[in-house]
């Protein structure tokens, strides 16, 4: 699990492809880099990656095909720079809310409206995920918890704070870019199960 409180920024130092998969090495920095296992979790754009090695000065993870496919991170360079949380610990302070670092879907930008002190990001979102975006919501975008500041149809927004702009890759997105988009796991249950509630309910006054 993880806590949407992205931990900083890593840089892309290897992207390997081959056929739907994908090797990726990071440049981990170093104050998170300790106490590090093959099998660890890391949650890098927000999504759930296990490590499959790991040096004084890297860290690697392989992607499968259904990464690829669901998030962004198969578009990543050299050179990129990508949010990485490391997984929580029991006892850890949960700052944000709790993520499974499982992508549904990529959020793409449609617009960025900055002032001196404040930016807000609004993102178009696939058809299938809207009815758990909503006003006061929590939404997690490449990993970060953020709050959702209003909603029009098919898009959301964002407030971003300047701390958030500067340690996570928020600082440096364009209209265009793909977000990786993980919706609430509570919302989620309740919005299914009261949607199944009035289903049934419909067909049994029928």
């Amino acid at each position: 699990m993880f806590t949407g409180i992205v931990q900083g920024l890593a840089k892309v130092l290897r992207v390997t492809h081959q056929e739907n998969f994908m090797q990726l090495e990071l440049d981990l920095p170093e104050a998170y880099s300790q106490n590090l296992q093959q099998g660890a979790s890391i949650a890098v754009n927000g999504t759930c990656l296990t490590v499959t090695g790991f040096n004084d000065s890297s860290v690697s993870f392989d992607l499968i095909e259904q990464t690829l496919q669901t998030t962004n991170l198969g578009q990543l360079r050299c050179g990129d720079q990508v949010n990485f949380e490391r997984a929580a610990r029991i006892g850890d302070e949960i700052g944000g809310h709790l993520l499974s670092g499982h992508i549904h879907a990529q959020a793409e930008v449609v617009a960025i409206e900055k002032t001196t002190n404040n930016c807000t990001v609004w993102f178009d979102v696939p058809p299938a995920w809207q009815a758990y975006i909503f006003d006061k919501g929590f939404i997690a975008l490449d990993g970060c918890s953020l709050t959702v500041k209003a909603c029009q149809k098919n898009r959301f927004c964002v407030g971003l704070i300047p701390e958030t702009l500067a340690v996570t890759r928020f600082g440096f997105i364009h209209q265009g870019d793909l977000i990786n988009l993980e919706i609430d796991s509570h919302t989620q249950a309740v919005v299914d199960s009261v949607e199944r509630y009035l289903a049934n309910r419909s067909e049994n006054n029928h």
